[in-house]
């Protein structure tokens, strides 16, 4: 199993998770054609891809969903609160349109062909969002993005992974010190906004680490953090060196990195 991102932050995220000939797009918040470039640099096309799921309908993780879905012929699967936020593009498709919309729980997992996919609950400021594990049935691959603060359940569902994405979206000083208006400031660093650089290593200090093959810090703000200083807080709960940890930047994102 292996995975890369697309990019990752608020202008936009997508995350290809792979295994054998099952290619999943995790959330699509690029126009259809910067979705194709940014597939192209991972060698992929979008025909390729064999589903995409979504964690919540904010537009930096869905905006590009539909579109792509339609022209590529694509199904897609989503929490039926996701699809309630989304009716519009997403829902009372006819019977003949080009591409199928399946509900899921956030509590009970399901599978794209050779990909094991387990959804679970986060506290976002969304309707209904999810964050997936993935497994191919021997690894598994934990995606931690766009929740507010950690919980018992988030901990349990993400320990023991093979490897992990994990928030890291700003650090607390910055944010405090930044231009944002002060609603901003407290809808982000809010129990329902995004999890801050210490934050995040305190979520990744509680998990069973044993098996971890690969860490990448994502979603990190522009303006409120720095990816020196979100390798920093992670790298600090696993003893190792700083660049050991890796980034998905919203620009490049992030390329494959092989899961064994």
């Amino acid at each position: 199993m292996r995975f890369a991102s697309l990019g990752s932050g608020s202008e936009g995220n997508g995350l290809v998770v792979q295994t054998g000939t099952t290619c999943v797009l995790m959330d699509c918040g690029f126009s259809v054609t910067e979705t194709n470039e940014r597939l192209t640099r991972l060698g992929l096309t979008a025909d390729s891809l064999t589903g995409i799921v979504v964690t919540h309908e904010h537009g930096d993780h869905i905006a590009g969903v539909a579109r792509l879905a339609r022209k590529y012929s694509i199904p897609v699967w989503l929490t039926h609160g996701t699809l309630r936020a989304q009716f519009k593009m997403l829902g009372n498709l006819p019977p003949d349109h080009p591409f199928k919309v399946t509900e899921i729980d956030s509590h009970t997992p399901f599978h794209i062909h050779g990909l094991h996919i387990q959804p679970y609950a986060v506290p976002h400021d969304a309707n209904e969002p999810v964050q997936f594990v993935f497994s191919d049935g021997d690894k598994k691959l934990g995606v931690l993005t766009d929740t507010g603060r950690s919980t018992p359940h988030i901990e349990a569902t993400l320990s023991g992974c093979d490897a992990l994405v994990l928030e890291c979206n700003h650090d607390s000083t910055l944010l405090a010190k930044s231009h944002y208006p002060h609603s901003l400031k407290q809808r982000v660093g809010g129990d329902y906004g995004h999890l801050n650089n210490a934050d995040a290593a305190a979520l990744l200090s509680k998990l069973n680490n044993s098996r971890l093959q690969h860490i990448v810090a994502a979603h990190l703000s522009r303006s409120n953090n720095t990816p020196l200083l979100a390798q920093q807080a992670l790298s600090a709960v696993l003893n190792c060196a700083a660049d050991w940890v890796a980034v998905a930047g919203q620009d490049e994102g992030l390329s494959w990195r092989e899961i064994r």
